[in-house]
């Protein structure tokens, strides 16, 4: 007999597939979600697809441009601005955190997290440095041992990265996180929330020029650059 996948499970699993196609850039800024299409690509019924698209929404994905017609958001460089600024705000705390919490199998994995970035970049595979930048500072958190910290980034981390996967400047971040990982195993928060916050403050620089070019400046911008009118993301 053939197992019915509940409709919580079906819309969870197609959530979590058109999210990560808008992360990696399957889906572009403007691109439309059209519930029939998706509903034929996944093998599921609309229901699920509707529901997801919504979730997309609620999370800054995705907006609607009418009632009808749902479309991956274009970031502005006010959105870019307030992610980097939460960014900023509880990364930098928990650099501090990890410094003086930090055990030695902590920092062997960190390490080893590190090995691993020099290599793909060395190989300049792009999608495995940004899996592995992201486990480097799931890592910090999970080392700086708040789990409400933790639970406060969550619902960001996928625009997060959505963001920081545009920033192509490899060896940089490699330098960056090398030293912010030097500052953690130093024990000495102060020096550690220091490197976090110039390491945010350069990938905020680096991907308001890959979204943006030159002539947006990081400083909070009050207009909208490619935007539909939306609402902070």
């Amino acid at each position: 007999m053939t197992k019915i996948e509940p409709l919580g499970a079906v819309r969870e699993r197609v959530l979590a597939a058109l999210r990560e196609e808008i992360i990696a850039g399957g889906l572009g800024p403007g691109d439309r979600l059209v519930e029939r299409e998706l509903a034929e690509r996944f093998g599921v019924s609309r229901v699920p697809v509707r529901e997801a698209i919504r979730a997309l929404v609620a999370e800054g994905f995705v907006l609607f441009e009418t009632p009808r017609r749902a479309v991956v958001r274009r970031l502005t460089p006010t959105d870019v601005a307030e992610l980097f600024e939460l960014r900023e705000a509880l990364e930098v705390y928990a650099s501090g955190l990890a410094a003086s919490r930090a055990t030695p199998a902590d920092l062997a994995e960190l390490a080893e997290l590190l090995d691993r970035a020099a290599a793909a970049t060395a190989a300049d595979d792009a999608e495995t440095i940004t899996d592995i930048n992201t486990r480097f500072h799931d890592r910090i958190l999970a080392t700086a041992g708040n789990s409400l910290l933790i639970s406060v980034m969550e619902p960001v981390d996928g625009r997060l990265r959505w963001l920081t996967r545009r920033n192509e400047e490899w060896p940089q971040l490699l330098t960056e996180h090398r030293e912010l990982y030097e500052a953690i195993a130093s024990g000495d928060p102060a020096r550690a929330r220091a490197h976090a916050l110039t390491h945010v403050q350069a990938n905020h620089r680096s991907t308001v020029r890959h979204l943006f070019g030159d002539a947006v400046d990081t400083a909070r911008a009050t207009d909208a650059v490619g935007s539909h009118g939306e609402g902070a993301l």
